[in-house]
């Protein structure tokens, strides 16, 4: 898992980036797949590294920080489309 946690991370970053551009131009109902799939592999790699706190610590800061910018984003999205 360790070997290929950064290629997880990058990929779901890919995805919620995706979801969030076709939010943009298609509509909520297209992006929240890739949107879900992308946190869901953060949330993986969060979790490994939450059990592995010492050796992640610098990377666990820095996820807590982007997970939170990207909730928040996705939360002003919605509202914005009611």
């Amino acid at each position: 898992m360790k070997k290929y946690l950064r290629e997880i991370e990058v990929a779901g970053c890919l995805l919620v980036i995706i979801g969030v551009i076709l939010n943009l131009f298609l509509g909520t109902g297209y992006a929240v797949g890739p949107c879900a799939i992308g946190l869901l592999l953060w949330l993986i790699c969060f979790i490994y590294r939450a059990f592995h706190w010492k050796e992640y610590e610098r990377e666990n800061k820095q996820g807590i920080v982007i997970i939170i910018i990207a909730i928040f984003i996705l939360i002003l999205q919605m509202m914005m489309r009611q």
